[in-house]
C-alpha cells in the first residue's frame, strides 16, 4: 500500500484523557501514570499492556539473511565487515516491512538488535538524498544521552557507507556546537526531546522535511514525562511520513502514541513476555542485614572481571565507590551528578579495563552497551519491574550469556517477589553470607586486596572565560551557578537572548530554579528546560 493510499489518521475519541496505568497496587508506581495513591489497596496484577493494534495489510514474510533484503550494496558490505552475518529475529521480521515504507510497532528486550532493526531501514530509505541546512531528513528520538550516543555509534559506520551524515542533539553538551552541525546539514538526527525542542525554538532546526521518525525506548520516554514533547515533535514532521516505534515493553503509557501516529502498523514482538531472556540467569540473594549486604557487595566488586553495581542514589554511588577504592577495587561512579563529558570518560575507563567495577544509578540502566559484560548486581533493588529489566539488559546482549544478581534485605522480600512476578521472571533464590562459597561460585566474588587504589576521576572540561558585560538597569547581579536544579539531564547553559522588549520588570533568567537578575530591561529569557521530566517538571528526576 502506497503512502497516498493510507487511511487518514483520526484523533481517537479517548486521546484527550490519556489515562495511564501503573504497575503496582498503590496508585501510580514509578513507571506508571498519574494515580492518586488514595483509596483501598488493590490486588497486585501483572503489568498492563494495551491491546496491540491489528494489522490490516498483511505483513511481508520474515527473512533469515541480509542478502534477501532490498538494501544498498554498501550497507550489506558494511554488515559483513562489522561481523554481522545474519539478522536477529526482530531484524528479520521488521526490516522487510520497514524497508517497504510500512509503519512498525516492535517490542524486543534490550540487546535484541532493535537499533539495527530501525537503523538499516532508516539509512536505506534516506540514502541518495541530501539535507538542507537545519532540516534533517530522518529523526531518532531517544530518552537519554547515553542511548543517543549508543545509537550514534551503532549507525555511524553504516551511514558513512551510504554517504549520510549523523548529528546528535542531547542535553549536557554545547547547544551551540549542535546547532552548528545542523546548520552544516545532517540527514539523520538522533536527539532527546528536550534538547530538540530547545533547538527548534532557537530556530536552529526544522522538522518539516523529516520523512522517517523513530521512537526508541518509547516506554521510558513515557515514564520520564516526555509524552507532551514527543507528541508536539511528531506533529511537526512530514505528514504521512513513516513512523517506527521500538521498545522493550509496550504498556498503556504509549497506547495514545500508537493510536495517534501509527497507521496500519506491522506489529512484532520478539518475546512473549518482556522478561523472557533465555541467555540470562536471575538470582535473588537474601542477606541478613545492611552490614552483610555491604560485605557481599564488596566481595562481588572485587571479582576478576567487570561488573556494574546499581544503587539508588548519587550519594550512595559516591560513598560505595570510595569504599571500594579504599579496599583495592578499581571502581568509579556513574550518575546524573556528573557532566556528560565526565560520564563519557568514565565509560571509556570501564570499557578499556582501567575501571572494573562501575557503580551506577539508573542513569546507566538504558542506552549503555559494554561488550562481554557478564554480571550486573542490584545492590539496591529497583522498585519498578521495567527498571529491573533494563538494568539487567546491560548483560546478555546480542545473544551472549550473563547473570543478574539482586541483594535483598528481609524487609524487601515481599516487594521483590511482586516485582519479579510483574517482570515475568522466576529467579533462583538463596540465603547467602559474604563468606559463603556459593557466592563465589555464582558471581566470582573474592576477598579484596585491601590496598587502596586511586582512579583518576574525570574532570569537567575547562570552559573559556566569558567577557564581562555591562549590566543594564543597575540591578544586583545574581550569584554565579544558581538557577538550575542539580541532577537534570540538561546541564549546559543556554546562550543569552538579546534584550529587545520594553522597559520594566525583572528578568527571570538562568534556569528552572529561581529568579534572575532584577531591574533589567527586555524580555525575560526562556527558562532552561531539563532533559529529564519533560516540560513543567512532570517527570522523574535524574538519578
Amino acid at each position: 500500500m502506497t503512502r497516498s493510499e493510507r487511511p487518514v489518521r483520526k484523533r481517537p475519541a479517548n486521546a484527550r484523557g490519556g489515562a495511564q496505568t501503573g504497575g503496582f497496587a498503590k496508585g501510580a508506581g514509578r513507571g506508571g501514570g498519574r494515580g492518586t495513591g488514595k483509596g483501598p489497596a488493590r490486588k497486585a496484577v501483572a503489568p498492563q499492556e494495551f491491546s496491540l493494534p491489528e494489522t490490516i495489510t498483511p505483513a511481508l514474510p520474515a527473512v533469515d539473511s541480509f542478502d534477501a533484503l532490498d538494501m544498498p550494496a554498501a550497507l550489506t558490505k558494511t554488515l559483513a565487515a562489522q561481523g554481522v552475518t545474519e539478522p536477529f529475529p526482530i531484524q528479520g521480521a521488521t526490516l522487510p516491512n520497514s524497508l517497504a515504507g510500512r509503519d512498525v510497532l516492535g517490542r524486543g528486550r534490550t540487546g535484541s538488535g532493535k537499533t539495527l532493526a530501525f537503523g538499516l531501514a532508516l539509512l536505506a530509505r534516506t540514502a541518495g538524498r541530501r539535507a538542507e541546512s537545519k532540516a534533517p531528513l530522518a529523526l531518532v528520538l531517544v530518552p537519554t544521552r547515553e542511548l543517543a550516543q549508543q545509537v550514534d555509534d551503532a549507525l555511524t559506520p553504516y551511514a558513512t557507507a551510504v554517504n549520510l551524515r549523523v548529528a546528535t542533539a542531547v542535553g549536557g553538551m554545547s547547544i551551540g556546537r549542535q546547532a552548528g552541525t545542523l546548520r552544516r546539514g545532517a540527514e539523520v538526527l538522533v536527539a532527546t526531546p528536550g534538547r530538540l525542542k530547545d533547538l527548534i525554538e532557537r530556530g536552529d532546526c526544522v522538522l518539516d522535511q523529516v520523512a522517517i521518525t523513530v521512537l526508541d525506548e518509547a516506554d521510558q520516554m513515557a515514564d520520564m514525562g516526555f509524552m507532551p514533547q514527543v507528541t508536539a515533535l511528531l506533529k511537526q514532521v512530514e505528514p504521512g511520513g513513516q513512523r517506527l516505534l521500538f521498545s522493550a515493553t509496550l504498556d498503556k503509557n504509549i497506547d495514545r502514541l500508537v493510536k495517534m501516529f501509527l497507521t496500519d502498523p506491522v506489529v512484532h514482538s520478539v518475546d512473549p513476555s518482556a522478561g523472557a531472556v533465555t541467555t540470562m540467569e536471575h538470582h535473588v540473594l537474601h542477606v541478613a542485614d545492611e552490614t552483610d549486604k555491604k560485605a557481599v557487595a564488596l566481595r562481588i566488586a572485587a571479582r576478576d572481571g567487570r561488573v556494574i553495581l546499581f544503587v539508588d542514589t548519587k550519594r550512595g554511588a559516591d560513598r560505595f565507590t570510595k569504599r571500594l577504592l579504599a579496599n583495592g577495587v578499581r571502581a568509579s561512579a556513574l550518575h546524573g551528578g556528573r557532566s556528560q563529558p565526565q560520564r563519557n570518560r568514565t565509560l571509556d575507563q570501564f570499557k578499556n579495563g582501567q575501571v572494573t567495577a562501575l557503580v551506577a544509578t539508573n542513569v546507566a540502566a538504558r542506552g549503555i552497551h559494554i561488550d562481554d559484560l557478564d554480571l550486573v548486581v542490584n545492590v539496591d533493588p529497583p522498585t519498578d519491574h521495567k527498571d529491573y529489566l533494563h538494568r539487567g539488559g546491560r548483560t546478555a546482549r546480542a545473544g551472549e550469556s550473563g547473570s543478574v544478581v539482586t541483594l535483598v534485605l528481609p524487609e524487601q522480600r515481599r516487594e521483590m517477589t511482586r516485582l519479579m512476578a510483574d517482570a515475568g521472571i522466576t529467579p533462583r533464590t538463596a540465603r547467602i553470607a559474604s563468606s559463603d562459597e556459593e557466592l563465589a561460585r555464582l558471581t566470582g566474588a573474592r576477598e579484596p586486596s585491601g590496598v587502596p587504589v586511586v582512579i583518576e576521576v574525570p574532570q569537567p572540561a575547562e570552559q573559556p572565560k566569558k567577557r564581562s558585560r555591562p549590566r543594564v538597569g543597575g540591578g544586583a547581579r545574581r550569584p554565579a551557578g544558581t538557577g538550575s536544579g542539580a541532577g537534570s539531564e540538561s546541564q549546559g547553559r543556554q546562550p543569552r537572548r538579546a534584550a529587545g522588549g520594553t522597559a520594566g520588570g525583572g528578568t527571570g533568567g538562568g534556569g528552572a530554579g529561581g529568579a534572575g537578575r532584577s531591574g533589567g530591561r527586555g524580555r525575560a529569557p526562556q527558562q532552561r528546560r531539563t532533559e529529564r521530566g519533560g516540560q513543567g517538571g512532570g517527570g522523574r528526576r535524574a538519578a
